[in-house]
């Protein structure tokens, strides 16, 4: 009977790993610092003192992942378990060819063009090859010492109703807008393996929250001259975002995910709440801190996660967003994919309105890609596109290949679908909006 109670409720000395180490863990991800003259979060100043330190070694250290990430699913077999996962098996082998061909500068001229290869290697590819592991350290002080499940207590009165997701979820919904969607993803990953998550709660926080971050929220408006209306565009952006995730939660295609668990994990789902809901959040907690297994086992084992997941990211990168990128240069595809989206960008009188539909269109491919296509245009046809490609959320170039590199069941089919919805809902929510701000 001692053992489970100690068990249940640490002693009160062990409790310092919830304060000290969650602290170091908002640290990191939350607070923005000033380091020579520029304003981010710790991880991000890491990030990039790491690119700024070894820049000759990091194209090389890209490629070993691409290589080991190309290698995985036919090592392990994974490659032939549904059809998403055949065809992304087989696109990481050709990121892995086009990898080769970066890294070592050969291949036909237009891959090497500024807009092509190189942005795909320089832009997303070893910022994420980094961001994701080193990152996973720190996540595992964020999520593993009893924060999320207190702040998910405190906070499910609101997010059970509005987004039909567990309150710790909220983690993942300011991880996204402060860090990054790869490690977003990377937190709703261990959470759904941990049984915290039902598979329909993982897509809804993976595609509803997971967007990019608020420093690359800052190069598109940048890019659009909107930062004369910074604090307008970031929180009405926020804002638009997650209204739409509230709509989609309750329609197609995401309604119809399974409530499953993962396979072979014990469930762990929110208990009802008894009387006092403080109380009930530091009793979450404080069983957290009990069951940690050592804070470097824990450190080790994400960071291992975050390994696996980058590996798995990266030759994706280079395949699909290539083609991406490929189809949105040479091809008219978007140009004919603009006419999904015109009713909706006539019909509420935006000015230019087959622009902003073309740049709604283009954004499944790569997010800043409709900003360099309105760059010239009025100032509501910026701030509508610059809203739009950020609550749209999913995007081929680097977030889709993100979220098939977890173990969340995903389809392709259905998350173009849910593309297809959450750019008509932000276009429908953001347009009335510019109209009446600029």
């Amino acid at each position: 009977m001692n053992s489970q109670t100690s068990a249940a409720s640490p002693p009160p000395a062990r409790m310092w790993k919830f304060f000290v180490l969650s602290a170091i863990g908002i640290v990191m991800f939350f607070v923005p610092v000033t380091i020579a003259g520029r304003d981010t979060i710790p991880l991000d100043h890491i990030v990039s003192g790491v690119r700024a330190a070894v820049p000759g070694v990091l194209p090389w250290y890209a490629l070993a992942l691409i290589a080991a990430g190309a290698a995985h699913p036919f090592v392990t077999g994974r490659w032939r378990r549904t059809a998403t996962d055949i065809v992304f098996s087989f696109a990481r082998l050709v990121g892995l060819v086009v990898g080769v061909m970066l890294v070592f500068g050969i291949g036909p001229d237009w891959l090497f063009a500024k807009e092509m290869g190189p942005f795909l290697l320089n832009a997303l590819v070893i910022p994420v090859g980094l961001l994701v592991p080193i990152g996973a350290v720190f996540l595992a002080l964020l999520v593993g010492y009893g924060l999320m499940e207190f702040i998910g207590v405190i906070v499910r009165p609101f997010m059970k109703p509005v987004f039909r997701t567990p309150g710790r979820s909220a983690i993942d919904a300011v991880a996204s807008f402060v860090g990054s969607y790869s490690l977003a993803l990377l937190i709703t990953n261990r959470v759904y393996l941990e049984g915290k998550y039902t598979r329909r709660e993982a897509m809804v926080i993976a595609t509803g929250f997971s967007t990019v971050s608020a420093t690359f929220m800052i190069v598109v408006a940048d890019a659009l001259d909107l930062m004369g209306h910074w604090t307008l565009y970031f929180w009405s952006t926020l804002l638009i975002t997650f209204v739409v995730t509230a709509i989609t939660v309750r329609i197609w295609p995401l309604s119809g995910e399974p409530d499953e668990y993962a396979p072979d994990v014990t469930p762990q789902p929110e208990e009802d709440v008894q009387g006092s809901r403080i109380a009930a959040a530091w009793r979450a907690a404080r069983a957290t801190v009990a069951a940690d297994p050592g804070v470097a086992r824990t450190i080790a084992s994400t960071f291992k996660d975050g390994i696996v997941m980058a590996m798995a990211i990266l030759p994706s990168i280079l395949s699909i967003g290539l083609l991406g990128l490929v189809l949105a240069e040479y091809t008219p595809l978007f140009d004919v994919m603009a006419y999904l989206f015109y009713p909706v960008t006539a019909l509420l009188q935006i000015p230019e309105p087959m622009l902003v539909a073309k740049a709604a269109a283009l954004g499944v491919a790569e997010m800043f890609l409709p900003a360099a296509l309105v760059a010239g245009s009025a100032p509501a046809v910026k701030y509508v596109v610059a809203v739009v490609c950020v609550s749209q959320i999913i995007f081929f170039s680097a977030m889709v290949p993100s979220l098939v590199g977890t173990q969340i069941p995903v389809s392709i089919p259905r998350l173009i679908g849910l593309w297809f919805v959450r750019v008509v809902l932000s276009l429908v929510l953001t347009i009335p909006l510019a109209h009446v701000l600029f």
